[in-house]
This record gives structure tokens, sequence and C-alpha cells, in this order.
């Protein structure tokens, strides 16, 4: 770790300069305490300076996936600022919002949520139904509420970001950039400090539910108090992240990642490191980064966008096997939509894992991270209605994965 240390300090003490790089950087090897690997950009910059204390390929693009929430949430901030919306306001959902793809709040039809938990969805939850219901809501529609987060990206100085949707579900159009993202952090902090700490929530109950948060970044790093991870296939896994210490704010962006323990680890590093170059206000500014232009880098098709490994420390509820990646997901949700039925206020995570036996390939579903009486009412009601359901252990899930076979 010491020699880790000693050769990421000598990178970050390089000079910063400013080409047009191309495209093709925006994926490139990084060290790690288990060998090199290859992610994506990143940055950290001092949120109070703009000072550029690491980047690696900043300006180059990549798919943001639900980061693209944090553009969501600034300009639902800036309206609830101007008086337009108060947090006690009521949203709904359409038709088009209740049926997005999850991640997504798990609501019976004509709920409607105040615009603060609509806040707290989006931030714990990352739920993509809200996010679209609050475009409809701020905009009228989603295409005119991208529009608007375009624009406003612009007069932030975002000049590489384009938004689609304000979900960040996939969509070869939408894109950013590391630069980009820290600029759009340092906006968060800075233009709405009364807001701002919605994102160091710990959790919130809608409709009897408890959401509890899922950035693991803020429990690995002291100091850290927010924003937002972010994952699709096409895009890996992300993060937005800000931290404090000793009254010095920092905040960075990694990108790229092909699993999230080695994004956060990585993220860990380059906060630590970054803390340490303290300068005299001769590195260049954040907004003195050129974005490179071109189309973001696939990090994960679909086909292999599958866990590699179970990260968590709580049972799993085996709900099934299926022949395609959509119907595991389909039967993912329908568990978590028997659980919120039965009272349960943690509704566990997804994972969902490709399993080949021979020449076959399917897709094992387990609603993950359950305490044990979760995972066991689950499975009671599931068989019940003779339908398969099957507590495991986190230490049965490991490669191969047969036993999950059926």
């Amino acid at each position: 770790m010491r020699r880790l240390r000693s050769s990421l300090a000598a990178v970050l003490a390089l000079p910063l300069v400013l080409p047009v790089l191309p495209a093709a950087a925006q994926m490139s090897a990084i060290q790690t305490p288990t060998g090199p690997l290859v992610a994506g950009p990143s940055i950290v910059v001092d949120a109070q300076t703009g000072e550029v204390l690491h980047q690696r390929d900043a300006g180059a693009p990549f798919y943001p996936a639900s980061v693209t929430k944090l553009m969501t949430l600034y300009l639902l901030f800036e309206d609830l600022k101007a008086g337009r919306i108060g947090l006690q306001d009521k949203i709904g959902f359409s038709d088009y919002a209740y049926n997005q793809q999850p991640s997504k709040l798990v609501l019976p039809r004509g709920y409607e949520i105040t615009v603060e938990q609509a806040i707290l969805a989006l931030i714990l939850r990352s739920a993509n139904d809200v996010a679209v219901a609050v475009g409809e809501r701020l905009g009228g529609s989603e295409s005119a509420f991208a529009q608007r987060m375009t624009s406003t990206a612009r007069r932030l100085g975002m000049t590489g970001s384009v938004f689609k949707n304000p979900s960040g579900w996939k969509d070869p159009e939408q894109m950013t950039t590391a630069r980009d993202m820290a600029l759009l952090a340092i906006a968060l902090v800075r233009d709405f400090p009364q807001y701002y700490t919605y994102f160091s929530a710990h959790d919130v109950i809608i409709n009897n539910v408890r959401i509890g948060h899922s950035v693991k970044f803020l429990d690995m790093y002291p100091g850290a108090d927010g924003l937002k991870t972010g994952f699709l296939c096409s895009s890996g896994f992300n993060l937005v992240a800000s931290a404090v210490r000793d009254g010095r704010r920092l905040v960075g962006v990694v990108a790229g990642f092909r699993r999230a323990d080695l994004r956060d680890e990585y993220a860990v590093r380059m906060f630590d490191e970054a803390l340490q170059a303290r300068t005299g206000g001769n590195r260049p500014k954040v907004w003195q980064l050129d974005n490179t232009g071109g189309m973001p880098t696939t990090v994960l098709t679909d086909g292999g966008c599958v866990p590699a490994r179970y990260d968590y420390p709580g049972e799993g509820a085996w709900v099934g096997t299926f022949p395609t990646l959509p119907a595991a997901r389909q039967a993912h949700q329908a568990a978590q939509t028997a659980l919120a039925k039965a009272g349960r206020t943690w509704l566990g995570r997804e994972w969902i894992v490709d399993i080949v036996v021979g020449k076959q390939r399917k897709f094992a579903t387990v609603i993950a991270d359950l305490g044990a009486a979760e995972a066991g009412q689950l499975c009671a009601l599931y068989q019940s209605g003779k339908q398969f359901c099957q507590v495991v252990q986190p230490q049965q899930l490991v490669r191969p994965f047969n036993n999950l076979w059926r």
C-alpha cells in the first residue's frame, strides 16, 4: 500500500497540461492493490478554488447513468429556491413514469409523493420513476425537461454534457464528462446549501417502506457527505462524491469501472492523495480543462453485464433462474412488490447473476442484503403460493453459482 500511495502521489505531482485528448483515452489502465485494471475518466477538484488536484482524461465523454439525477435535482432545487414549487407539494406519476425500468419505487397506481420525498427517493433509491415524474412536473414533458437540463448545463459551463432524460436511463446521445460533473457538484454545494444536506440523509419512509442510502463511499470515507452513484451496462460504475476535511471541501468523479467495490476503493485513494496535494493556487482550474468531444466507450455489453460477486452482508432470497435478463429483472421487481405488500420497510437489493452450464446460459434472481426475517418471510410467501423461493447465505453465493441453476 505504501508503494501504491507513493506511485499515485508521483502521478498527482506531475504538471497538469490541457491537451485535447482523443476519445479513445476515456478508458485507460490504473493501479490498484490487486493489480492494474482498466477504468474511465476521473478528477478531483478543490471546491472553493476550482483547482484540479488530480485528473485523468477528465474531458473524455462517458454515459452518465444515474449521476444524471444530479442535474434533475439541481433543477428541482432551483425551482424550490425560486418558489415555483414547495417541499410539501405533491407529485403524481403518469403511466409513462410509473412504467420506468428499475431502480424505482414500488408504489400503487395513483399514489402521490411530496417534493421532499421525491428528493430523497432520487438520492437514496435513485428512482427512475420519480426522476421522470419530477421532469414531467417541472417541464411538462420528459423531452422538454431534458432540453432544460442541457441548457442549464451550458449555463454552468458543462460544455460536454447532453441530456435526453432526467433518470439517466440508457440513451446513446446522453453523455457527460468528469470535468462537467465536477462543475455540477460544485454548483450544487454553492447554489443550494439549504438543500445540499439531503445528500447525507440516511433513510426515508415512503408508503411505509424504509429506503436507506446505498452510496458506500459515504460510509467508507471520513468527511464524505454526498453525492451520487450511477450504473448502466454501457456506463459501468460511476461516482460523483464530495468530502470535507479540515475545512477543505473536495469534489471527485470516477467513471467506467466494471465493479462497484473497485470504484469505491479507487475513489478513497484518489481523495486521500488529492488531500495531500496542497498548492499555492498555481494548478489549472476545472473550468480551464477542455472537453474532448467524441462518443463514449461502452464499458460492459448487455450480454456481459452481470455481477461477478456478492458484495452484501445480508441474506439473499433466490426466487428463480430465468432464460433472459429481462425476465430475471421482472422477477426481482415482483419480489420487492411482495415484500412491500407484506409491510416490510426494507426491500433488499437487486443481484442477478449469469450462470453457464454446458452451452446453456440462464440468469438467477436473488433479492440481496435482506435480514433473516425478511428473507424468510418472502420465501414463506412464495412457497405458500406454490412458487419457488430459497433463502441463501452470502457464503453460498460464489462462482461458478451452479447451486443457483434450476
